[in-house]
């Protein structure tokens, strides 16, 4: 299913479409705005050509002809794709407008190269992303220190015979139904998301038993020298299993659920529950 929606560049919109769980791009508007060019469709014929003649023999390949709305009301075919694919092409447009996104993309590059080199780097500067948005150092701590968590799990998984990125979010699902009883798209249907990041709509216990999970199934798995992706799975859903129980443990204890539907994008006053 395709949702089609106008995006804002500097005040003029750009058509673009929900294709493949991601955003793409009409090509020929984003062209039209930064060259103020009469003619967009012959000047992307043209910059096709000169792509081409400079190596991106790929281009074909990661452009899609996506139906939007025209100026008539009515849906076109048109030349579209994704984000990555967009900037690559500004890059090669001569235009005054398109230097600003020229200049910052050279200085995320160098941004990435710096992470590269010092891990740290990357770390602070996403703490610092959390930040601007709004969340509590004590909930930033916590969704730091999951990320470090995961990121030993994943590490274990790919050693161990997890390549894709389907493998990788089937065994999520089956940490994540142990933990809270539900997959992760349930679980982000529940908390009203949609294409957002479950993690940075968890409360500070559900980040909390997220973690359990995955440190749980990173022991396990070394513990039982597992190969095999069916033993992973099998890791994986016992590792959920022992963080579901002691949610549930907590809940009998309390007297109160600890799966909530509260997400950051609420009111205030669900923040506050959601970060206390």
């Amino acid at each position: 299913m395709n949702t089609t929606k106008i995006a804002l560049f500097k005040g003029k919109q750009i058509r673009k479409t929900l294709h493949n769980d991601e955003w793409w791009f009409s090509i020929i508007d984003i062209i039209e705005v930064l060259t103020d060019s009469n003619r967009p469709r012959k000047y992307w014929n043209d910059l096709k050509s000169k792509l081409h003649d400079e190596g991106y023999i790929q281009l074909s390949e990661k452009i899609g002809q996506l139906k939007l709305i025209s100026t008539d009301g009515k849906k076109y075919a048109t030349d579209c794709t994704n984000t990555e694919t967009m900037l690559r092409i500004i890059q090669s447009i001569p235009s005054k407008k398109a230097e600003p996104l020229k200049r910052w993309l050279a200085k995320i590059g160098y941004e990435r190269i710096q992470e590269i080199e010092n891990p740290e780097i990357a770390m602070q500067r996403m703490q610092t992303i959390y930040e601007k948005k709004g969340y509590s150092k004590n909930w930033i701590d916590k969704r730091m220190r999951g990320i470090a968590v995961r990121q030993d799990l994943t590490d274990e998984w790919k050693e161990r015979g997890a390549t894709t990125s389907l493998d990788y979010a089937i065994l999520t699902n089956e940490i994540i139904k142990g933990t809270f009883g539900m997959k992760v798209d349930e679980y982000k249907e529940f908390k009203s998301l949609k294409r957002e990041n479950l993690r940075d709509h968890m409360t500070d216990l559900e980040l909390i038993l997220t973690m359990l999970g995955e440190a749980t199934t990173t022991k396990i798995t070394k513990d039982r020298d597992s190969k095999k992706f069916k033993d992973l799975k099998k890791d994986a859903s016992d590792g959920g299993k022992v963080a579901g129980r002691t949610r549930k443990d907590i809940e009998k204890q309390s007297n109160k659920k600890v799966i909530s539907n509260d997400n950051y994008t609420d009111t205030k006053e669900s923040q506050k529950r959601f970060e206390s």
